[in-house]
């Protein structure tokens, strides 16, 4: 690596902040999480998460969760009114890459970034770095909206931004050595390739979105990460073709 990855680290530390100041961050730290915290969690993820009804007809929900406690025939619940706010679905595409649910998705996905995007950000140069990472993000989300039109779900996280970081890394260094916990008896750290472990991570990713098989991690957006990891793989291969067409020598890997 010759250049800092000051790009890296400020994505780092603006996912860290943003989620400290989410309801999500004290949930997950006290492990209790009472009615008034989940309306709370709710109320903030619907404003500033994406939406796949809302993305793609580009109009915001007329009814959402505003944080309080309401009681109806069903019991307790949150109240949904309209909102009290202007709400651009398009930008909120770009909000949800910093937003996470909790300190364990957060870390995952930072721990990604950490290993991986260092590389790339000095293959790009900041600027392009930057700019390919958001592209990544909102391709993923744009792609998954597309699919499940009618979903009010919340969509958030970086993972769709991170898993365009690692398609390109796997074309443009895929005999670079990557630390992995190997899960043999104990989690074994060991270093490999990094065909093997962004390989296996696409093919389960893959799996888990054509449904062959079923996760624990609970709603997961896996076609996400999968529409991601193709926009990487496509770039680098332009990327790729690019250099070869000017005549340049082959990458040296990290």
């Amino acid at each position: 690596m010759l250049r800092t990855p000051w790009v890296t680290y400020a994505l780092i530390a603006a996912n860290i902040v943003v989620f400290l100041l989410t309801p999500a961050s004290v949930i997950t730290v006290t492990g209790a999480t009472s009615l008034a915290q989940t309306c709370q969690q709710q109320a903030f993820f619907d404003r500033y998460a994406a939406i796949p009804i809302e993305v793609v007809h580009n109009r915001p929900l007329a009814l959402v969760p505003d944080g309080r406690i309401g009681v109806d025939e069903q019991g307790p619940g949150c109240v949904l009114a309209r909102p009290s706010y202007h709400k651009n679905p398009m930008l909120s595409v770009l909000s949800s890459l910093f937003l996470h649910g909790s300190w364990l998705h957060l870390l995952g996905n930072m721990l990604f970034l950490w290993i991986f995007g260092n590389n790339i950000e000095d293959r790009f140069g900041r600027l392009r770095y930057l700019m390919f990472y958001l592209a990544c993000g909102v391709i993923a989300t744009y792609g998954f909206a597309v699919t499940n039109p009618h979903s009010a779900e919340v969509l958030i996280g970086a993972s769709g931004a991170i898993a365009g970081v690692l398609g390109v890394y796997l074309i443009l260094y895929p005999r670079a050595r990557v630390w992995s916990l190997v899960p043999v008896l104990l989690f074994l750290p060991l270093r490999l390739p990094a065909w093997l472990v962004l390989g296996l991570w696409f093919l389960l990713q893959w799996v888990y979105t054509a449904g062959y098989a079923i996760s624990s991690a609970g709603s997961v957006a896996y076609l996400a990460h999968v529409l991601g990891f193709l926009t990487g793989v496509l770039v680098a291969l332009l990327m790729r073709g690019a250099q070869r067409s000017r005549g340049e020598g082959a990458m040296t890997p990290y």
